[in-house]
């Protein structure tokens, strides 16, 4: 059986960056199609209990650093814990991936999701930006005018859609994957995401 998922991600994540790359090696192990989905948590918090990260509190702030460090550490990813440009806004970078993904489909903004998250998390790029998020196409090979269209009403519906579909199936942090109704939260359930591909 092959399965589908449907990828909820936050492209300022840095756990969305910590899993991109096994989720994506997985998704090519195991024939598996997926959804690219990018997501707006700002709308997405407020409804599950979640807090932007300067509103948590201290030892969770601290706390969060040190995961950082050893899922880093511990998967051999580069990582900045405080990189130069975060917090960041996400919506421009998840509105191109979301143009991408319509236009040039999901394998194509898998990449993108690649490029975008190691460059706030390695390269420590402002993926708000334009001119950053022009380079990451052109360093991904794919259409210029995504840019452009990533601005437009019909991709912003799209981002719109995902972000209800990510509420509707009970999504309430990044990364999320859902396959055939069942929700895996974070980076660190990947196991389990390679269970369910592999029956």
């Amino acid at each position: 059986m092959r399965h589908t998922v449907d990828y909820f991600l936050a492209p300022q994540s840095p756990w969305t960056y910590l899993g991109h790359e096994r989720f994506a090696a997985l998704v090519r192990e195991t024939g598996s199609a997926v959804r690219v989905r990018p997501m707006d948590l700002g709308k997405i918090f407020p409804l599950s209990g979640g807090l932007p990260l300067p509103k948590r509190a201290p030892q969770r702030q601290a706390y969060r650093l040190l995961e950082l460090r050893r899922f880093s550490e511990a998967l051999g990813v580069p990582l900045h814990p405080q990189p130069r440009f975060f917090p960041v806004a996400g919506d421009p970078a998840a509105r191109l991936i979301t143009a991408v993904a319509l236009h040039d489909g999901a394998d194509a903004a898998m990449k993108l999701t690649g490029a975008v998250t190691t460059a706030v998390w390695a390269q420590e790029r402002d993926i708000a930006d334009p001119g950053t998020l022009a380079a990451l196409l052109a360093e991904c090979a794919l259409d210029e005018t995504r840019l452009g269209q990533s601005e437009q009403p019909d991709v912003q519906a799209l981002y719109d859609e995902n972000t209800q579909a990510a509420i509707d199936a009970s999504v309430f942090g990044a990364p999320s994957y859902v396959i055939d109704g069942e929700l895996f939260w974070g980076q660190d359930r990947l196991d389990f995401v390679a269970r369910k591909l592999r029956t």
